[in-house]
């Protein structure tokens, strides 16, 4: 949970420190260094933790580019990094794989209705946010009986990310389209079960329902745990720059609207020139950064811990090149003179 305002450090010193944190999400607009602040967090969350999950659920997927190890949709440890493993989840699944979340026994059933089936799914894709549900059943799916004490993820973009925490309300409106259509077509259903032999396992349709409450009570369960502040915190990550503060602070009232906790967040790519740089674009931006800055601490500064990170001459790739710094997200950058 956040702190007093007296306590807010320029440092995610803090949410390292919160023990019983067991999600933490990172996320923002594209281009500003997202993964880059993942991955870092990931890295030294590691240090604090005996085991953190670190999962991207943006198309992008750039954790294997980050790390320059490639990461697949089962998790795999990260080499270099103790107490740290990784994976991408594809975003692009099917009806299916979402009941599979619920069990192989469900994934069968379902696979057995044949063309009622795949009419199910078109009307499941119909709903919208579909797709972020998706990932998110892929999510439940893979870290079902996982064991981690902490779930870092990587985020796609702004949009999809608040979409990806609707989840349990698309399930919901998913459910009651399955169900009006098995009421519809409850005798088609049964003829064609019975046409087709039965379903796997001697199950019946009303078995793949029950299978879908399962996964939406367990998607429920995990949804209290997203608005509890003692178990999940949001870490917005953003330039300074009006579009990416625009979005920022966006999201950070929809997040609210959702009661998810945030306290936290990364500014990137500061410039900080010497003194009598000739560089005039390197002073404008600079310049135009400090406005932005001093926006932020007007909006922020009392509530959140504001971590400021500078724009590095290298590229920030590779283990050794994360774990340098990520050093900077717990000890604050100091500005040259």
């Amino acid at each position: 949970m956040a702190d007093d305002a007296s306590e807010m450090e320029p440092s995610l010193a803090p949410i390292l420190a919160q023990k019983s944190l067991k999600w933490v999400f990172v996320g923002g607009k594209g281009g500003v260094g997202k993964t880059t602040t993942s991955c870092s967090l990931a890295v030294q969350m590691a240090k604090a933790r005996k085991s953190v999950l670190l999962i991207s659920t943006d198309p992008a997927h750039n954790l294997s580019d980050a790390f320059g190890v490639k990461f697949g949709k089962d998790a795999r440890p990260v080499p270099g990094v103790d107490n740290l493993a990784a994976m991408e989840i594809d975003p692009n699944g099917s009806i299916n794989e979402l009941i599979s979340a619920g069990g192989d026994d469900a994934q069968e059933a379902m696979q057995g209705l044949g063309g009622v089936g795949n009419m199910f799914q078109d009307m499941a894709f119909s709903i919208p946010g579909v797709d972020e549900a998706m990932s998110f059943a892929e999510v439940l799916k893979q870290v079902k009986g996982m064991e981690y004490e902490v779930i870092i993820f990587d985020t796609a973009p702004t949009g999809h990310t608040l979409r990806f925490l609707q989840f349990p309300t698309v399930l919901e409106k998913a459910l009651e389209k399955l169900s009006q259509l098995s009421q519809q077509f409850g005798g088609m259903i049964g003829n064609l079960v019975n046409s087709r032999g039965g379903l796997p396992n001697g199950q019946s349709f009303e078995d793949v329902l029950k299978r879908m409450e399962e996964l939406r009570n367990t998607i429920g369960e995990v949804n209290k745990q997203f608005k509890n502040a003692d178990l999940t915190t949001f870490v917005p990550v953003l330039i300074p720059e009006f579009l990416s503060l625009y979005e920022t602070e966006r999201m950070i009232q929809e997040l609210g609207s959702y009661e998810i906790d945030t306290h936290a967040m990364v500014v990137n790519q500061l410039l900080f020139p010497k003194k009598d740089n000739p560089c005039e674009q390197c002073n404008a931006r600079r310049k135009m950064q400090r406005k932005y800055l001093e926006q932020i601490d007007d909006l922020y500064g009392e509530d959140f811990h504001v971590v400021k990170m500078p724009l590095l001459v290298d590229e920030v790739r590779g283990v050794e090149s994360i774990s340098k710094f990520s050093e900077m997200l717990v000890k604050p950058f100091q500005e040259p003179q």
